[in-house]
């Protein structure tokens, strides 16, 4: 009789534990198919990408003229097609750098941990942590992203840049001798230590110097040329580093680590790494850059992006002779994966590349 009980208690056992499996595994199923939806590939970006504007944003802008500023309008197409895109970003750090969770908890380049006293002492003597008054004060900004690339090469946009509101331009690429091709106008040069320009008179007079930090000693070097003492060459850099910046500290601004983080890990989806830079998981300036201005900006083109290793006698950049064969594999960076961020971006009209090279 006790074996009797013993086995029907086993059996009413094994039966509860198949029901109680049967419901979770039906839940975990009905998790995954409200969350992978099939229209949107794995980092959330919608599948069929489609260059004619949704219908309810060619509704709302039908009555913009032809080449006015359009409000919103990298967001909301931004939006469209990445759902999980949102825009409270400011572009640069200001006084209240410590409340901000999602770069609080990361090193650079990702964030900002252990950096708290350095950013606090740059802060103090810099003071301003916007634009400029008059860029603040556009209803709608019209930005444009011109990276390096021999692509910008005899195209002659020099004057359709120099339109934009806001001209960003990447470390040491120069102006002066190029401006038929890549116009005179800089508001950003955003930069980190071996890219900064090494030479004074290379600065352009009315634009902000903006620091992009990879790594802790960026901001120690710019400590050193805030309070304008003496750069030591022995910090850690990999090459040798401008030890003199030509603007004052009110001209000088700290990109929001923000903007890294999101480029690296939700847009171009590197490799976590445990949120230390590693192999293949940090973003080029031109993608990190182009992520600051989806956040800043109302419109967003680039200009000189892109490089196309089927052509490898074509110049690597536009203003040097070397060739596009020069290209070795990058130990930090995965432009095959950028590439393919950036064609979503141009594909769905996001943003406008004026010289075709992505």
């Amino acid at each position: 009789m006790g074996l009797l009980v013993f086995v029907r208690n086993l059996l009413l056992a094994l039966c509860l534990f198949l029901v109680l499996g049967f419901l979770y595994y039906s839940a975990w199923k009905l998790h995954l198919l409200q969350w992978e939806d099939p229209k949107y590939d794995r980092l959330g970006f919608l599948l069929k990408l489609d260059s004619k504007l949704p219908a309810e944003l060619a509704t709302k802008y039908a009555n913009f003229s032809e080449g006015a500023c359009k409000p919103g309008y990298a967001s909301a197409l931004m939006t469209a097609i990445f759902p999980r895109f949102s825009k409270p970003a400011p572009m640069f750090l200001d006084d209240s750098f410590r409340k901000w969770a999602r770069i609080r908890e990361f090193v650079p380049p990702f964030g900002i941990k252990g950096q708290d006293n350095l950013i606090k002492a740059i802060l103090s003597v810099t003071k301003e942590y916007r634009l400029t008054p008059a860029l603040d004060s556009l209803s709608c900004r019209r930005c444009i992203i011109v990276g390096n690339g021999g692509v910008l090469a005899n195209k002659s946009l020099g004057s359709r840049i120099d339109d934009y509101d806001i001209v960003v331009r990447l470390n040491s690429a120069p102006v002066k001798g190029f401006e038929k091709d890549v116009g005179s106008k800089t508001t950003l040069r955003i930069t980190y230590p071996e890219g900064a320009m090494q030479r004074p008179e290379q600065y352009e007079r009315d634009s902000l110097f903006v620091l992009a930090g990879f790594k802790w000693q960026d901001f120690k070097w710019l400590k050193y040329i805030v309070y304008k003492e003496r750069v030591s060459a022995s910090d850690g850099f990999w090459k040798s580093v401008a030890t003199r910046v030509p603007k004052e500290p009110p001209e000088i601004r700290i990109l929001n680590p923000y903007f890294i983080q999101e480029a690296a890990f939700t847009l171009i989806g590197l490799p976590f790494n445990n949120g230390l830079m590693g192999r293949g998981n940090i973003p080029t300036l031109g993608s990190v850059a182009v992520t600051m201005a989806l956040h800043g900006c109302d419109e967003v083109a680039v200009a000189g992006f892109g490089y196309d290793m089927s052509t490898p006698n074509a110049p690597l950049h536009y203003y040097e002779t070397v060739r596009m064969a020069a290209i070795k594999e990058s130990w930090t960076h995965n432009i095959q994966r950028e590439k393919e961020f950036l064609r979503k971006l141009v594909k769905a009209r996001v943003i406008t590349d004026l010289t075709s090279g992505i």
